[in-house]
């Protein structure tokens, strides 16, 4: 299995650390820390040094209960301080948008990844990317489940039907990425389900990415209101190694990466 985006090629030889970087006001995670641009570069960096594998950045917030920006706003947000951070990054660059114009703006950037939190459902989306190498990661988001009773069903189903759409437009298969969306739309219970059954939703050679950082559900779970859960995050990742999920997305690389090291270390010694 192998994942093209633009110049590189993952091969899923390990477990793959996405490093998330918002340059919003309003991030739940880092309070607008990286709002200001010499900060976001700075942090671009430090993520890399930290360790991730690819870097994720998005200038529109879409925690719960966020407000949407415009389209150009995200531009005015967004374009002059990632064309900053291309030039300083050696890994795989994504950006976080679900605007055709900030997608097209961002490949004309030499972006490597657009991560789009609505799945590519708006055709234009798909047609931004069509006429690049970049790869697509495509989120599952749902803000109602109407009634469904396996969200795991629907979610294989929505996959199926988006990667149809995508490969029908010439886009090979090794450019696409799979998102379950946990925290997105999904309720408590369903999160939970997602992450126990990561192959009742896979489809077969086709990288699965997952994202919990700092999510929602792992405080219900602490009773805990304190939205750093650094430790919960680590925790529901070891969860989702052990689902064979391919790429994690993370806030703390730093962390990520050393409970990584740890657990290949250990599973060295692991009898056959």
């Amino acid at each position: 299995m192998i994942f093209k985006a633009n110049k590189y090629k993952l091969n899923f030889s390990k477990i793959y650390v996405m490093g998330i970087l918002n340059i919003t006001p309003d991030s739940f995670s880092d309070g607008g820390r990286y709002f200001d641009e010499d900060n976001a570069i700075e942090r671009a960096i430090e993520i890399q040094e930290e360790g991730a594998d690819i870097i994720d950045i998005g200038a529109q917030s879409t925690r719960p209960g966020f407000v949407k920006i415009s389209e150009k706003e995200e531009l005015k947000r967004l374009i002059p301080v990632l064309k900053k951070i291309v030039k300083v990054i050696q890994i795989p660059v994504s950006v976080d948008t679900f605007y055709p114009e900030v997608a097209k703006e961002a490949i004309s950037c030499d972006v490597d990844i657009i991560n789009d939190v609505t799945g590519f459902t708006n055709p234009e989306m798909i047609e931004a990317v069509s006429g690049s190498s970049c790869g697509m990661i495509v989120m599952h988001n749902s803000e109602k489940w109407n009634g469904i009773k396996s969200c795991n069903k629907d979610i294989k189903e929505f996959f199926l039907k988006q990667i149809t759409k995508i490969e029908y437009c010439g886009i090979g298969h090794n450019r696409i990425c799979l998102d379950p969306g946990i925290g997105f739309g999904k309720s408590f219970d369903e999160n939970l389900q997602i992450i126990s059954n990561i192959d009742r939703f896979r489809v077969k050679n086709y990288p699965v990415l997952v994202g919990v950082s700092k999510k929602r559900f792992i405080g219900q779970i602490l009773n805990d209101k304190n939205e750093n859960r650094i430790i919960g995050s680590v925790a529901v990742n070891s969860v989702l190694i052990n689902q064979n999920v391919n790429i994690l997305r993370v806030h703390n690389v730093k962390e990520t990466v050393q409970f990584l090291k740890i657990f290949n270390t250990i599973k060295k010694f692991e009898e056959k």
